[in-house]
C-alpha cells in the first residue's frame, strides 16, 4: 500500500528529482524493512519476519548547518535551520532501489547541513489516529505462522548529528544539490540473530518472542535507540 499521507499536501515544496541549491529528505528503513527478516538476519530469537507497512509519523523536521558540529550530545541544536512542514506519514516498505522513501524537497543556502532534527510522534488522526509507528507483517517460526501489528504511541524527539555513511551528505553548494536520511534501525527493535547473544543490539532488543500470539500489540521503546542518520547516532529524548 502507498504512502496513506499526501506528501504533496504535507509538505509547502515538493519536487520530482534533486537539484541545485536545495536538499532533499529521505526516510529509511534499510533492507530488514523492505527485504525482513530472513535467515541468516532473523529476529534475535530466531523468527523470520515479513512487513507489509511500516507506517512512522514525523513531525519537526529540520536539517541544521551546526558550527561547531553537533555531537548528538544533548537535545538542543543550534545554527541556521532548513525546517521541513509536517507532520507527515510515512510508509518505510514504499522505498526505492536503495530502500529509501523520498519525503520533500527544499531550496537550501549553500553550505554542509551536518545535523537533523525530528519528532515522531502519534497521529492526530487518520488510519494510525494515536499512534507513532505501527509495524504490520507475517512472522514464521518452525512452522509456526503468525499475523502481527505492533504499535507505539510513544512521542520522542531525535537529535542527530552529521549522517554517518559510505558517503558523506548534507553538502549543498550553488551548482549541486544535498540530500539527508532518517534511518530506522529495526535491529534495535528486534535484534540479529547473526550476532551473538552479548552483541550490544541484542542485549537491549525486544525480540519477537513476546508477540508470538500474533495480532495487535502495543508496546514501548523504552531505553531503545532507533532513530540514526545511516550510522550516525541522535540524542533521543521523551515528549
Amino acid at each position: 500500500m502507498h504512502k496513506i499521507a499526501s506528501l504533496a499536501a504535507a509538505f509547502c515544496i515538493m519536487a520530482p528529482a534533486l537539484h541545485a541549491d536545495s536538499l532533499t529528505l529521505f526516510a529509511s528503513g534499510e533492507d530488514l524493512a523492505t527485504a525482513g527478516f530472513t535467515a541468516p538476519k532473523l529476529t534475535r530469537d530466531g523468527w523470520e519476519l515479513e512487513f507489509s507497512r511500516i507506517l512512522v509519523n514525523f513531525d519537526q523536521i529540520t536539517a541544521w548547518q551546526s558550527n561547531p558540529p553537533f555531537m548528538a550530545d544533548g537535545p538542543e541544536i543550534s545554527g541556521d535551520a532548513l525546517v521541513f512542514s509536517g507532520p507527515v506519514i510515512v510508509d518505510l516498505i514504499d522505498a526505492d532501489e536503495d530502500d529509501r522513501v523520498e519525503l520533500a524537497t527544499m531550496p537550501a543556502a549553500p553550505g554542509h547541513y551536518n545535523a537533523l532534527s525530528w519528532a515522531l510522534v502519534p497521529a492526530a488522526s487518520g488510519e494510525i489516529e494515536g499512534y507513532s509507528l505501527v509495524l504490520e507483517g507475517v512472522a514464521r517460526k518452525e512452522g509456526q505462522e503468525v499475523d502481527f501489528t505492533l504499535r507505539s504511541a510513544d512521542a520522542v524527539m531525535h537529535a542527530c548529528g552529521e549522517y554517518l555513511g559510505d558517503t558523506r551528505k548534507g553538502f549543498v553548494t550553488e551548482d549541486s544539490a544535498g540530500d539527508l536520511e532518517m534511518t530506522f534501525h529495526l535491529d534495535h527493535l528486534f535484534g540479529r540473530a547473526d550476532k551473538g547473544a552479548e552483541d550490544e543490539t541484542n542485549v537491549a532488543a525486544l525480540g519477537f518472542d513476546r508477540f508470538a500470539t500474533g495480532g495487535v500489540h502495543d508496546f514501548s521503546f523504552g531505553d531503545l535507540h532507533v532513530g540514526h542518520v545511516g550510522e550516525g547516532h541522535c540524542y533521543v529524548s521523551s515528549m
